[in-house]
């Protein structure tokens, strides 16, 4: 299992993580809006990620950290 950790506050929700996710566990904050006011994305299931970091490889603004 893989610990994914998101800057929520820095998150700007382009939703490119939620595409690249082979598991399809990240998603964008339905109800969660940040400081900058956009929806945050997060991970839904912790326990089926796979620790790719496909998510984090696709962020432009770098704001996912995956440890495996």
């Amino acid at each position: 299992m893989a610990n994914v950790t998101f800057k929520t506050d820095e998150c700007k929700g382009c939703g490119l993580c939620v595409q690249a996710c082979p598991q399809k566990i990240v998603s964008l904050g339905e109800h969660k809006i940040n400081a900058k006011g956009f929806r945050p994305a997060g991970i839904t299931d912790t326990e089926a990620c796979i620790g790719c970091a496909f998510c984090a490889m696709m962020c432009p603004d770098a704001v996912i950290t995956v440890e495996k």
